[in-house]
């Protein structure tokens, strides 16, 4: 009968060969933790391994992403569609077996990880998806939402300070069903942590308000199923089960030690390693009774047909919260949607509300919110200044307020932490999540922002603040360079709206960018409402548009603009036709929808005969070079801001008509 450990050891040949034969990667934490992940994989895990996008399956997170390999012996041996040719190119162009795990690219890979800290930002964004969609669908008799999240992380999540954020979230919000696992062997790239990581692990997340499980031998199975089932046991807490390992278990001159952590074993030490295991098979073969003892297929259907059997009955007792609940699995927006939607832009532009664009916002939440139960969001210690609360926020993460069935998350001051775990909240699936901070503490959570495009998630990051005319909190507050450095990150639409109205469309395309983030910025000022035919409102979503064109002459310059510019814009024009200068005004809410448009619609809007140009925005003057070529001009900063009210800072730093109208004539020549 095949053992355990010779089930795990199927696991630890994988990596070795693996990673031998891309001459990189690291084969040490998968060695050390394959003991562990056969428990888990093997005696708890619920999946299946045909239908890797089942909604009632457990989640499962390798915060420790360096340890791909790890995962991808996994999927292979329980079943996957990930065959032994794609582990054989592991870490190569094109093949399924990245370098680190990427969601969307391997089937079973719930998330991408990698930058250290995320992969369990995102566990807790999946555990609390779990306890809201519960909330929200099950009822007495019928519970058809009900899994398990599980993340392996190791010293090195727990260094970055994300780890503390989350951590501490969780604990707060009692995610009872997500279970870390901690891979305690001591070694980072540098050497043996005790140098440099002393903390009281277990203390830490006692502390959070976890349930701590210490001590376990990561290599005795029966130890690691009696961890497990105590973690399952317990009930109102997260659970933190601290396991000690040996990196590269197996290899005889190298586990234990830092050489095994990042780099191939080498000839020798692997077949060192064979010996010492008892693993007397050629790389990259599986015998046939190991397979057996890993498949999960005929198990992993049947736990699929048991929730599909369970989920009929519930249909048959409250066919419309199934209707609901199918409709949100896929991710398809309700069918009154794109009329409501347009009809509330439609009533902005006719009524013209002069209004702050981040208070805009929390309009157009109170009008879209009713509309999208999915909408799921939150701020940064913020609400009031973000204005991300609308009527019907309800708290999520206690659900004090709403038996559990809430829609507004609590972050504290936690940037990184909240995007982080936003991103998880959209990879669950069924919500559309969002959250808010100020522009400038964007700074904060842009990694996480960057993993939104790159995974990519559904995430929708809400910035407020937007510029130097936030005011008397002065540059440590005042945005410059950060509308740059987020449009800079690829398929990550970032919207600067002018006004109500383009500020409602901003919310609308990032509802429907289905897959896909978008940062919508707002001002703190009132922004003036802006007169527009129906061709003009239908273009907004194209993320550029002509806003106003000289009456009876051919404009010589086109004025670019965004956010609270687009009204000096027009002023500007304004001033120029009185002195003989037709201009074009362009209001540019979203550069990246802009650049995606037909080549035909780009020119109609920024003809380039016209080489006159200037951009306006009070941001970085860099970026907007591309738009405006050599022969243009940029207004905007080219420093950091200053302590005052805004209308002296926007005079002091050339934000005037005057200073726009004498850029346009320079470039008209």
């Amino acid at each position: 009968m095949t053992t355990r450990r010779e089930l795990a050891n199927a696991v630890r040949a994988l990596a070795m060969d693996a990673v031998e034969a891309a001459k990189s990667g690291h084969p040490g934490m998968p060695m050390g933790m394959a003991d562990i992940a056969e428990v888990l994989w093997n005696d708890f895990l619920k999946f299946n391994p045909a239908n890797p996008k089942w909604c009632d399956r457990d989640r499962f997170v390798l915060s420790n992403g360096h340890g791909s390999m790890l995962q991808y012996a996994l999927l292979h041996l329980t079943g996957y569609d990930l065959p032994m040719s794609e582990l054989k190119r592991f870490r190569q162009l094109h093949s399924k077996t990245a370098g680190h795990p990427e969601a969307n690219e391997t089937p079973g890979v719930e998330t991408t990880t990698g930058p250290l800290g995320q992969g369990l930002a995102n566990a807790v964004g999946f555990a609390l998806a779990e306890k809201v969609l519960a909330a929200h669908f099950n009822r007495p008799g019928h519970v058809i939402v009900d899994h398990r999240t599980w993340v392996f992380l190791g010293d090195g999540c727990l260094m970055e300070g994300i780890s503390h954020e989350v951590a501490s979230l969780a604990g707060t919000w009692g995610l009872n069903k997500l279970v870390a696992i901690y891979d305690d062997n001591g070694i980072s790239i540098d050497g043996e942590v005790h140098g440099w990581f002393t903390d009281d692990t277990p203390g830490r997340f006692e502390a959070y308000g976890w349930h701590v499980i210490r001590g376990v031998d990561g290599h005795d199975a029966a130890a690691v199923k009696r961890a497990i089932e105590a973690a399952l046991a317990q009930d109102g807490k997260p659970t933190l089960i601290c396991c000690k390992t040996i990196i590269g278990f197996g290899a005889p001159h190298k586990q234990g030690k830092e050489e095994s952590h990042g780099a191939p074993l080498g000839k020798d030490e692997v077949a060192a390693a064979r010996e010492r295991l008892g693993w007397p098979y050629p790389p990259f073969e599986i015998p046939a009774e190991i397979y057996a003892g890993w498949d999960h297929r005929a198990r992993g259907a049947a736990a699929e047909q048991a929730w599909r059997d369970a989920f009929a009955a519930y249909a048959k007792a409250y066919p419309e919260l199934a209707a609901e609940f199918e409709r949100r699995q896929r991710g398809e927006l309700p069918a009154d949607w794109a009329a409501s939607s347009q009809a509330y832009v439609e009533k902005l532009q006719a009524e013209g509300p002069e209004v702050a664009s981040r208070k805009a916002s929390q309009m157009t939440l109170d009008a879209f919110g009713p509309l999208l139960p999915e909408l799921i969001g939150g701020s940064a210690d913020l609400a009031g200044s973000n204005l991300t609360k609308w009527k019907g926020s309800l708290d999520a993460g206690n659900g004090d307020s709403a038996g559990g069935k809430g829609n507004y998350v609590y972050y504290g001051v936690r940037e990184f932490g909240m995007s982080a775990i936003t991103n998880g909240l959209a990879l669950h699936g069924g919500f559309i999540p969002y959250d808010a901070t100020f522009l400038v503490f964007s700074d904060y959570a842009r990694n996480a922002v960057r993993m939104s495009a790159l995974i990519p998630a559904h995430a929708i990051h809400v910035y407020t603040h937007d510029s130097i005319g936030l005011g008397e909190d002065g540059p440590t507050h005042q945005p410059v360079e950060h509308l740059g450095s987020l449009r800079l990150i690829p398929d990550n639409q970032v919207w600067r709206p002018c006004d109500a109205v383009e500020s409602a469309v901003a919310w609308k395309a990032a509802i429907e960018r289905k897959g896909r983030p978008a940062c919508l910025v707002f001002s703190r000022q009132n922004l003036r409402h802006q007169h527009r035919t129906a061709a003009q409102l239908a273009a907004i979503a194209r993320g550029a548009y002509v806003l106003s064109d000289p009456a009876g002459a051919k404009f010589k310059a086109i004025l670019i603009a965004t956010g609270s510019e687009v009204e000096l814009a027009m002023e500007a024009a304004r001033t120029l036709a009185q002195q003989d200068v037709p201009v074009r005004v362009v209001s540019m809410p979203c550069t990246e929808a802009f650049d995606a448009q037909p080549l035909e619609y780009r020119e109609g809007v920024l003809p380039s005969w016209c080489r006159a140009r200037v951009a306006v925005e009070a941001a970085s003057t860099d970026y907007w070079r591309k738009y405006v070529g050599l022969d243009g001009e940029v207004v905007g900063m080219t420093g950091f801001g200053a302590s005052a009210p805004a209308a002296q800072l926007f005079e002091h730093f050339g934000f005037t008509v005057a200073h726009v109208v004498d850029a346009v004539k320079r470039v008209v020549g």
